[in-house]
């Protein structure tokens, strides 16, 4: 078949695959489209985590199972060979007796890992690889990162005035002086529903005492990442009500109060007398934890880490139509601009490290 109608269904597999983020992890979002004769007869993406891998779902979409016979399935990632929460679902696509399938990329989770393709084409399917595969790894890309890095995928966010202050010098409350317009701040509220957890340091939780939630956008609420090295911050600060998950980061000290947190409070440990691998540190807890993304929304101190430390893939940058005349400064960063758009008198640049 002519590969710009493999690239066709492939697009497509990508676009429904979207409807998953936020909810598959730490699974991977996969899209997946049955087709006969130029024809999508089923299609289905992951369902969240602990049902339903895509290629299940676009299986079940198919009223007259007779056809998949006939059919060529298109599926953005491997399709998987082992047990886990659900069968093996190249075992599926063989006992369905589908003939071709063709896949976007490998998996290269160790339990994968070209096994599945191995399996169906014993099972006698013509398998094709790497349709788009470079779209298909972006769109996987937490879970590639996760798998392959060992750490979350990491998203840097800031607002800063157009004369590049974060924040003012002092405030006299302890809330946010917004930089930003109520649709900037609502698209902020979008992405961290899109990611696993959110991370802070201390003084932006003395400072503007947020909840870290997704108050406007509907979504699951991400787990909140709070540094708190000497564990200055008590529980009435918002990061420790019952909105979600918190775990905080500190360094090797007893904390006394632990006992009185809520239940969903986690106390992590770091070296601190390491300095130069503060942030490699944080991802190693991270990763520990199970956390496949992050965004960073901490204060100038927070970023800075990260970005000196090179562990970043992806940041976002608000530019408002403010100036404070003097503050503190915006993080120093370096990456390839890959995208920039006018939200109103906001500017959003988005930028990549390569």
């Amino acid at each position: 078949m002519d590969v710009k109608i493999h690239e066709k269904y492939i697009k497509r597999c990508i676009e429904i695959a979207k409807n998953g983020l936020g909810t598959t992890r730490p699974n991977p979002m996969v899209g997946c489209v049955i087709v006969l004769k130029n024809t999508i007869i089923g299609e289905g993406c992951t369902s969240a985590y602990g049902g339903n891998h895509a290629e299940v779902n676009a299986i079940e979409s198919v009223k007259d199972k007779a056809l998949l016979k006939k059919a060529t399935l298109y599926v953005t990632l491997e399709p998987c060979s082992h047990y886990g929460k659900t069968p093996p679902c190249s075992d599926l696509i063989i006992e369905h007796k589908i003939p071709n399938v063709v896949i976007g990329t490998i998996d290269t989770h160790d339990k994968v890992a070209g096994q599945g393709i191995a399996k169906l084409k014993t099972g006698g399917c013509n398998v094709t690889v790497g349709i788009l595969e470079d779209d298909c790894k972006q769109h996987h890309k937490r879970f590639f990162t996760f798998h392959n890095k060992k750490r979350p995928y990491i998203v840097l966010k800031w607002a800063e005035t157009n004369d590049g202050y974060i924040a003012p010098t002092s405030k006299q409350e302890k809330k946010p002086i917004w930089i930003t317009n109520d649709y900037s701040r609502q698209l902020v509220h979008k992405w961290r529903a899109e990611e696993h957890a959110i991370l802070v340091g201390t003084n932006t939780v003395l400072q503007d005492n947020p909840n870290l939630t997704t108050r406007n956008w509907k979504g699951n609420n991400p787990i909140r990442i709070v540094i708190d090295k000497e564990l200055k911050l008590s529980k009435t600060y918002n990061v420790f009500n019952d909105a979600a998950e918190t775990i905080v980061i500190s360094s090797k000290l007893e904390d006394r109060r632990q006992k009185e947190h809520a239940k969903n409070w986690k106390l992590e440990f770091i070296d601190w007398d390491l300095k130069d691998a503060i942030a490699e540190q944080i991802c190693e807890v991270l990763y520990k934890n199970s956390i496949t993304s992050v965004i960073i929304e901490g204060g100038q101190q927070t970023l800075q880490t990260f970005i000196n430390e090179d562990l970043w893939d992806e940041a976002r940058v608000f530019t408002g139509n403010i100036a404070f005349n003097n503050g503190v400064k915006a993080p120093e960063l370096t990456g390839k601009l890959v995208s920039e758009k006018s939200i109103l008198k906001d500017n959003l640049k988005v930028y990549t490290n390569d």
